[in-house]
């Protein structure tokens, strides 16, 4: 059986809208000073997550089947692949 373990926390939003993102929560989505985030919503619910994963994620998501597409059966192909390309380069 598959759990997954739920963490919160709750913060006071103040005047202008703002927040103060708990230490705990920022600690565990790896967030630090300057760091973006990004909201998620979900029907009732906003998920907060770091930019950085979230893109990264994304990024994922949107070249999900793509390396198959291109012919290359493994990691191993891909990085032969660009291997020979940086070859190429040089000469």
């Amino acid at each position: 059986m598959n759990q997954t373990a739920y963490f919160t926390d709750s913060a006071k939003v103040m005047a202008k809208g703002q927040i103060t993102l708990p230490k705990d929560i920022r600690r565990r989505l790896g967030i630090g000073t300057g760091d973006k985030i990004t909201f998620v919503c979900e029907g009732n619910k906003v998920l907060v997550m770091n930019a950085a994963v979230f893109a990264m994620e994304a990024f994922a998501r949107e070249m999900s089947g793509e390396a198959e597409k291109a012919g290359f059966a493994s990691e191993q192909d891909a990085m032969d692949y660009v291997a020979q390309m940086r070859r190429e380069e040089i000469k």
